[in-house]
């Protein structure tokens, strides 16, 4: 290919930070202060057999913590974000909405490979009828706080199409384990090649899975490491714009 290969890349930020987390720690500095284009354009450069050299166009897709008593990371997301537009690590950073709701469920415990496994009652810890009897494998429910945001995964898969579709770039790469975008990048496939990043610790979501050759073909996957987030960080300050304290 003449000139340089354009190269949609599109985010599912909130995907990419508990990864992360789940990958360096929780408690570890030094990965969050991520330069998305410089990671994006270091893992397709080693990991894609693509032409180089890349055009990349960054799509960041998250949502703005609200939520009452939380104002530390509203403040640190807020820093981050305008950092990322800034220092032109990102092309646009494309809001959905975060929720904050009252959810009703049953207990439960990790089984293999993160399935749910129900708890439910038996010695030491019975549950009892009105009349005394035991009640053995009752199900404990709990009524908890659920915070999650809305809306990325759908303008994942909305800037994708519209950018494959329309012909306005040669290939795209798409950071997220997210099983709901298998439709999107099944369609992607058939018109250019897809790299895929796995931004998570956990198996590669298998709804996303194909041949490297099926369609447009020259489709490839990739699992992110510690050391892809702790290389690939913005200076700080970026563009007047420091690295939060723990970061």
């Amino acid at each position: 290919m003449l000139g340089r290969m354009k190269v949609g890349v599109y985010v599912d930020g909130y995907n990419l930070y508990y990864g992360g987390r789940g990958i360096c720690g929780r408690g570890v500095p030094g990965w969050r202060w991520l330069d998305v284009r410089s990671l994006a354009d270091s893992v397709i450069r080693s990991n894609s057999g693509w032409a180089g050299p890349f055009d990349l166009r960054v799509i960041f897709c998250t949502a703005r913590i609200k939520e009452s008593g939380n104002s530390t990371s509203q403040h640190d997301q807020d820093t981050y974000l305008r950092a990322l537009t800034k220092h032109a690590a990102v092309d646009l950073v494309e809001l959905g909405t975060y929720v904050s709701r009252v959810a009703t469920n049953p207990l439960a415990v990790q089984g293999p490979r993160g399935r749910p496994i129900l708890a439910t009652s038996d010695w030491p810890i019975m549950v009892r009828d009105n009349a005394g009897g035991n009640v053995p494998d009752a199900t404990f429910m709990a009524s908890v706080a659920r915070r999650e945001e809305k809306g990325s995964d759908v303008n994942v898969a909305t800037h994708l199409l519209v950018d494959v579709l329309g012909g306005d770039v040669d290939a795209a790469v798409v950071i997220s384990n997210d099983s709901d975008l298998k439709l999107p990048i099944q369609i992607a496939r058939d018109h250019a090649p897809i790299g895929l990043v796995n931004p998570t610790k956990g198996y590669p979501a298998g709804a996303l899975n194909a041949a490297p050759t099926v369609g447009a073909g020259g489709h490839w996957w990739y699992q992110l490491t510690a050391q892809d987030f702790t290389g690939a960080q913005l200076p700080s300050p970026a563009a007047g714009l420091t690295r939060p304290t723990g970061w």
